[in-house]
């Protein structure tokens, strides 16, 4: 069960990894790496990132030129607006809530006074908290018709609809829906209740991301850290923003504080792990994902971001259990299936890798990271048609991505030496 109120980044798709994140966030191989190269890790460098792609699963982490590094050619996925749906969090997997008290929720809305319409938000944040929809409303109206002119049961309401709705929180995942202009409009009527109420501004920053209107929704999401710099979720929200917005030095603080201030929640680790790969700081994400993979073991998407990096270490033994995990949990999402049959690859089971892979491209045909593994593993054994195949289906899905066409050049200089070492 996932806190609704909580951002999240989404597959380091969103951009190294979707996103991603279960995908190693790496640099685009060289042109000719060798099969024993080192993974090439995405560092901190002076390229900005790129404005958030689509979101929603982990990166692709395919193998460089015949099993060089572990990378994805493409940037690191842009910032998963939101956790609301666990269906979208198969590579962004789903996050608990926090433990069950007495006391309200953080991020909650109740202020902690004595009045009849606070204990009303009190029990509506504690079944919001719960994935009691139904009740959570329920509060949340009758706190409303108690004190009409306050701002926090519009919220609820609000954070209640998005829940309850089918639309997806993934960064631009519905620029110009009329439903989600509709509660954008309702917002800023919410807001002049109150222009001081932070809540509402981390309301509008998350329907703003949703839209697909990154800067503004950093300037919402802003403002809402201005009013409570020390709610966690404001400060993920912020994170997930400046992601959006290309800053991302400036979205891992932001990133690390939400973690400071709620480090038992496994989303929050998710995201910070997330920025610390588009960062290339590899290491600092383990950590996280390792922690947040205690808080939530059966969690899909930290399972196989935590295989993505040790991939990106080149670390087969300790990817595979890991990966071998995340797909145990989420056998049909072929971003993790591909990821392990690069494990295998790395490993030297090559029989598992070609196998392995031929499932993930079987799951998702237009995985070309999946096509490239396949490839890679089948040179290996000396299949040199199939994997020219491989890869030419790679190129056909993505001429602009540089790992096939590297492989393909090299899968050319073996053919030849092979046929210059046959005995005429």
């Amino acid at each position: 069960m996932r806190t609704h109120a909580t951002f999240a980044l989404g597959t380091l798709a969103l951009w190294a990894a979707s996103a991603a994140l279960s995908a190693c966030a790496a640099a685009p191989p060289p042109p000719a790496a060798p099969s024993n190269a080192p993974p090439t890790v995405a560092s901190a460098s002076p390229a900005p990132a790129p404005a958030a792609p689509a979101l929603s699963a982990a990166p692709k982490c395919a193998p460089g030129p015949l099993g060089g590094a572990c990378t994805d050619a493409k940037p690191p996925p842009a910032a998963s607006a939101l956790a609301a749906a666990p269906s979208s969090a198969a590579p962004s997997a789903p996050v608990p809530p926090p433990v069950a008290s007495t006391k309200p929720p953080q991020s909650g809305l109740a202020r902690g006074t004595a009045d009849a319409s606070d204990a009303e938000l009190a029990l509506a944040d504690r079944a919001y908290q719960s994935d009691d929809l139904a009740s959570a409303k329920t509060h949340y109206e009758k706190a409303r018709r108690l004190a009409p002119k306050d701002p926090a049961p519009q919220v609820g309401l609000l954070r209640c609809a998005l829940a309850d709705s089918d639309i997806a929180t993934d960064f631009a995942s519905a620029p110009k829906n009329p439903t989600v202009l509709g509660w954008l409009r309702k917002l800023d009527a919410t807001v002049k209740l109150d222009e001081n109420y932070a809540p509402a501004y981390v309301e509008r920053g998350r329907l703003l991301l949703i839209l697909g209107s990154a800067p503004e929704a950093l300037s919402a999401l802003d403002q809402a850290q201005r009013l409570a710099p020390n709610d966690a979720e404001t400060q993920s929200a912020l994170g997930v923003a400046l992601l959006a917005t290309g800053k991302p030095a400036e979205a891992l603080s932001r990133l690390k504080r939400a973690a400071e201030l709620d480090p038992d929640n496994a989303e929050r680790l998710t995201n910070l792990g997330t920025a610390h790969l588009i960062q290339g700081e590899v290491p600092e994400a383990i950590r996280a994902f390792t922690r947040a993979a205690e808080l939530e073991p059966n969690d899909a998407r930290v399972h196989g971001d935590l295989g993505a990096c040790y991939l990106a270490l080149n670390q087969p033994a300790k990817a595979l259990p890991e990966l071998d995990h995340a797909v145990a949990l989420a056998p049909d999402h072929a971003t993790y299936v591909s990821n392990l049959s690069y494990a295998y690859f790395l490993g030297g089971q090559l029989d598992l890798a070609v196998s392995t892979a031929s499932k993930a491209t079987t799951l998702d045909p237009k995985l070309g990271s999946a096509w490239i593994t396949l490839g890679t593993a089948l040179a290996k054994k000396g299949d040199f048609a199939a994997a020219e195949r491989a890869y030419q289906r790679a190129v056909a899905l993505d001429p602009s991505d540089p790992r096939a066409q590297a492989n393909l050049v090299e899968l050319a200089e073996m053919k030849r030496a092979k046929a210059a070492a046959t005995p005429k």
